[in-house]
């Protein structure tokens, strides 16, 4: 699943976090796509990647200062992380490798004000207006 919200690293992010559901998904929900609670699990995902106040520079989450996620979604975003992750190296390597490297960067000591995705594209959007 892809993004139409995000780009960049936020969008690989995305990628990372959709295939991690779609894999658990498959293994405790017995379907070939996402059932409603693992789909709204990533609706929830998009929308605080977009949200994230790091944006670009956004660390990995289990390093972030900021616990952005509502405690019900944090706890089945660790369930499925924990199942997922070691399966990850197997499914799509390359992704694993990448969230593996980004997990070793130090988080950012300051937070650029204005910084999230979703600041940065609606602003966008408002000078296309504007013009």
């Amino acid at each position: 699943m892809s993004s139409k919200l995000l780009v960049g690293a936020l969008a690989t992010e995305f990628k990372m976090v959709s295939k991690m559901i779609d894999l658990y998904c498959a293994a405790h929900h017995n379907t070939n796509k996402a059932c409603d609670t693992c789909q709204s699990l990533k609706e929830y995902a998009e929308m605080r990647l977009d949200r994230c106040p790091y944006g670009e520079s956004k660390p990995t989450c289990n390093k972030c200062p900021i616990h952005c996620y509502k405690n019900a979604e944090k706890v089945q975003m660790r369930l499925v992380m924990r199942y997922s992750g070691p399966w990850m190296l197997f499914t799509h390597p390359i992704l694993a490798v990448r969230h593996l490297i980004n997990e070793r960067k130090s988080v950012p000591d300051k937070l650029v004000p204005k910084n999230s995705n979703r600041h940065k594209r609606l602003s966008k959007s408002d000078a296309k207006r504007i013009l």
